[in-house]
């Protein structure tokens, strides 16, 4: 579980102490963030692919990631597969939460899941807005959950 910026560079110390760094970086060079925490997978064969992502946003600043890939050899039905990318996109917020608090930091999980009940994605739907909420995490799902369907999407 080898986090890395978007340019394949690795981080050298644990994902806390990489993004309490990079808060206080930022809050130094008076940068206002917010956090969006999304896990996208592609299966290949026999084996799922998954990537989360840390997307930290400027405000009107632009922004950048932190990236985390993982293989599965697991056999996941849709749903199974969704839940899952959720469940690895709370475990990342929830490690994080306290260190968004200090640093007032807003944070969303974005699922990966549509809202069009003719994908075959939003049977998870419910079940994903529950656990997220249910933890006190900010939910959105497509098309606003863009840290998953564009950015771990292209990272996947």
């Amino acid at each position: 579980m080898n986090w890395r910026r978007f340019n394949g560079e690795a981080l050298g110390e644990s994902i806390i102490d990489e993004v309490k760094k990079t808060l206080i970086r930022e809050q130094n060079n008076g940068n206002r963030l917010k956090v969006c925490i999304g896990t996208d997978s592609q299966v290949r064969g026999n084996i799922t692919d998954f990537a989360t992502v840390i997307v930290f946003l400027r405000e009107k600043r632009g922004g950048f990631m932190f990236i985390k890939n993982d293989k599965s050899h697991q056999q996941f039905s849709i749903k199974e597969r969704m839940l899952t990318e959720v469940t690895m996109s709370i475990q990342v917020a929830y490690e994080l939460c306290e260190l968004f608090d200090e640093f007032k930091i807003d944070m969303e999980v974005h699922a990966d899941i549509n809202t069009n009940p003719n994908f075959n994605s939003n049977l998870a739907l419910k079940e994903a807005m529950g656990y997220i909420m249910s933890m006190g995490f900010i939910f959105k799902a497509k098309p606003d959950a863009f840290a998953s369907s564009s950015c771990a999407d292209k990272v996947v």
